[in-house]
């Protein structure tokens, strides 16, 4: 054992290193072209006048090779005589401001920050200005903590990655399984984070991911960082491509993450086909391309894709990286370059991109009080508005999966007394789900239960493994004596996380066996509250009359707990919609997470995946969720006939295949409007999920069933609101090919809303000839 004298010692020294590591919030800090530096403040790189791209030529043309090579990484080298302080590239806000990177940190003025329910259950709620609302908030209060020395400006966030399989640990932190959701979802956060300025401005620089075709973890021996994810042309296009093109085009990233795994062979980190032709090239990325942290090394020394570290590290600044997360090309790209892989030319491209973003979020243009969001800070962290969003975002993404009787919304007059049981009743932490930082406060389900009625509590089981059923006892009391049973089960990060795909969809240990004899015990009705990021398998609930209803809460927040409760007794109308389809256990037989086609395959039982292509039966369909209000949909108007104009010199693409390549015609104009009559004939106010689907003519190769548009809309008690839809038929009409070709089906659409269908006649005409 250490002497007390050897232990202060070392404490001393711990503590020291910290101050150094990290100084006080309000100490003085290092800003590139600060006007007190009068070495520098004249150099065309400080001019603000000048353009982003004439300050960062000035720039570089000042940088050493070896100071070059330092900028190359995440935890970028400081170059004191150009009074750059080094720089933390990595910082996240994939659902708040995040101390996972460590570009960013708590402490002091900035004890937390809003912790927004994760991804997947924002994306329930299906409503894309709110998507944008919390992507501006999340912003807000990291400027706040950059002003205060607590935080960078780059954020490796959203994650967009299609939830391809259910089990993936990390498809909590995605906007679910489709390609348009999740796309829109990206264009939208991406904007909110940064801010959607006049020029080239940015307020905080965020970060599409994992590019691509990324989504399995750790599945029966196959981890990220060996698997070759093998894709075909057409998948890659209609289904792993689009959230990231859109992301580009649509949000203007400032930057795209390439992934660990390799497609077709190749790693994406060192694919020019992937990066530089595509994200560069044909999507015009105006920002860089970053790596997922230590990749290049992981293409190198796990998949030895290179023969040598020289190799590796050329071969990824040849396609198109321009920052490594992790140490190996400030290690390596010196040999690639003496070697003759790379030439200082490459670096200079590379350095280009990321100082031009740098620029753009003014971090070389002094000290930042003066500017556009210098007056952020402490009070714009945790502010009740942001906490109240948080808590609006909750209510909206909560689905209502199953109401019999109906037993819901509960009533404290009538329940006056709340058995609350499970081993999610009483959490904290577990409703931030993952990739979260230190929240401002949090309500428990139990808490939140309690400010509506009285409660009895018991867990039933001390964490979600639950794997002891003699401590049942307790809780089934609880049951007998309440006059409503609310048990809050299912998943947390020990269960589904980054590292750790699951291998079932059931409830894991005796959860099951605890709610049967809890429902089969409760003197009044029973409430299923499920917590996980996957979908379950809870068949055996939806099957039970014992179980009155259930509701799925994904990781709701910070305030989750009250959100919840809100939906319970009825102060919130529920109106999420599953972003994903819950599948039957029995599905995974056939389904290896290691097989990436998203159709199935008859010959060999392969059943597809995802709404879209597969058709067998489900727990809960893509798009379920059910309120308090009976929503009728009335179609008032909308076109039986619409005419692609086709390029005379393509005049004959229809002839064999029936369809006109996207290539072929303009698109831009081709939209048309639908007008949709919506109804509440309940009594209480609430929002709607309106959810549009198209069917292609029979005889094509898309999907059987597709999203092409969807709306959030406010329906008044036994109000009626008409709702205008224009749906762009190039981006949702159309399909892709084997070949990867996007194309325009000819024939009759099937559009369905709700329980109305319209069909659609698409016809091809020359251009110059439209008729609609």
């Amino acid at each position: 054992m250490a002497s007390t004298t050897t232990i202060l010692h070392s404490c001393i020294i711990i503590i020291i290193l910290l101050h150094v590591t990290w100084p006080a919030s309000n100490a003085r800090r290092t800003f590139a072209c600060d006007p007190t530096n009068a070495a520098v403040k004249d150099m065309p790189f400080c001019n603000v006048r000048l353009s982003s791209v004439d300050r960062v030529r000035d720039l570089l043309s000042r940088l050493t090779f070896k100071e070059k090579i330092g900028l190359l990484v995440n935890k970028a080298a400081a170059v004191p005589r150009l009074g750059m302080d080094e720089y933390e590239w990595w910082s996240e806000a994939l659902h708040g401001v995040s101390n996972v990177g460590p570009g960013t940190r708590f402490g002091g003025d900035f004890p937390g920050a809003t912790a927004f329910p994760q991804v997947i259950t924002t994306a329930a709620s299906f409503n894309t200005s709110l998507w944008e609302e919390i992507g501006r908030v999340v912003s807000d209060e990291a400027r706040a903590m950059y002003n205060g020395g607590m935080g960078g400006l780059t954020y490796w966030s959203p994650n967009i990655n299609i939830f391809r399989d259910p089990r993936w640990g990390r498809g909590q932190e995605t906007p679910g399984e489709d390609p348009i959701v999740a796309g829109e979802y990206a264009s939208r956060y991406v904007r909110g984070l940064q801010g959607n300025l006049p020029g080239d401005r940015l307020k905080v620089a965020a970060c599409c991911k994992h590019y691509t075709a990324y989504d399995l973890d750790n599945w029966s021996g196959t981890d990220r960082f060996h698997f070759n994810a093998k894709v075909s042309k057409q998948e890659m296009v209609d289904t792993f491509e689009v959230p990231f093109r859109q992301c580009v085009m649509q949000g203007k990233v400032a930057s795209v993450m390439c992934s660990y795994n390799q497609v077709n062979g190749i790693p994406t980190c060192a694919d020019p086909r992937l990066l530089r032709d595509t994200i560069r090239g044909s999507w015009k990325l105006d920002g860089y391309i970053v790596s997922d942290c230590d990749s290049v090394g992981v293409f190198y020394d796990n998949q030895h894709y290179t023969a040598t570290p020289e190799e590796a590290a050329a071969d990824a600044i040849k396609a198109g990286l321009d920052l490594d997360c992790g140490p190996f090309l400030a290690v390596h790209t010196q040999g690639a370059v003496d070697r003759g892989l790379l030439k200082e030319t490459d670096i200079d491209s590379a350095l280009f991109n990321t100082l031009t973003v740098q620029m753009r979020l003014g971090m070389f243009d002094g000290e930042p009080s003066s500017h556009t969001f210098g007056h952020l800070g402490p009070r714009d962290v945790c502010t009740p508005a942001n906490q109240e969003l948080a808590l609006e975002a909750a209510r909206q993404g909560i689905v209502l999966l199953k109401n019999h009787g109906p037993a819901l919304p509960l009533s404290p007059k009538r329940h006056r007394t709340v058995a609350v049981i499970g081993p999610n009743s009483d959490v904290s932490v577990t409703m931030i789900g993952n990739y979260a930082g230190i929240a401002c406060g949090y309500t428990t389900p139990l808490q939140g239960i309690s400010r509506y009625t009285k409660t009895i509590h018991g867990r039933g089981c001390p964490d979600v493994h639950c794997k002891n059923a003699h401590l049942f006892g307790g809780s089934i009391r609880a049951a007998c004596e309440a006059d409503a049973t609310v048990l809050v089960m299912g998943l947390d990060q020990s269960i589904e996380a980054e590292f750790k795909d699951r291998d079932g969809l059931l409830l894991p240990g005796y959860q099951q066996e605890l709610v049967s004899k809890v429902a089969a015990a409760s003197k009044g009705p029973t409430i299923l509250v499920l917590m996980s990021g996957g979908p379950v398998d809870v068949s055996f609930a939806e099957n039970d009359p014992r179980i009155s209803a259930i509701v799925w809460a994904g990781y709701p927040g910070q305030a989750g707990g009250a959100a919840i409760a809100d939906v319970l007794f009825g102060a919130h109308n529920p109106g999420g919609k599953l972003p994903m389809t819950w599948y039957h256990q029995d599905y995974l037989k056939n389904v290896p997470m290691t097989t990436m086609d998203m159709r199935s395959n008859q010959a060999t039982g392969y059943p597809g995946r995802t709404y879209r292509f597969y058709k067998g039966p489900v727990v809960y369909p893509f798009g379920h969720g059910l309120g308090y209000s009976n929503i009728i949909h009335t179609l008032a108007s909308a076109p039986t006939l619409f005419t692609v104009p086709v390029d005379g010199r393509h005049k004959n693409t229809t002839a064999v295949t029936n369809d006109v390549r996207v290539t072929h015609t303009k698109c831009g104009g081709l939209t048309f409007a639908l007008q949709m009559d919506v109804k509440n004939v309940g009594s209480k106010d609430g929002s709607h999920t309106m959810l549009v689907y198209s069917t292609p003519p029979v005889g094509h190769w898309g999907p059987h069933k597709q999203l092409v548009a969807f709306a959030k809309v406010h329906v008044p008690a036994r109000g009626n609101i008409r709702v205008p839809i224009n749906i762009h038929v190039c981006k949702f009409l159309s399909v892709v090919d084997k070949s990867g070709i996007r194309r325009i089906p000819m024939g009759q659409h099937s559009l369905h809303i709700g329980d109305v269908k319209h069909l659609l006649s698409i016809q091809s005409t020359p251009l110059g000839v439209i008729k609609n």
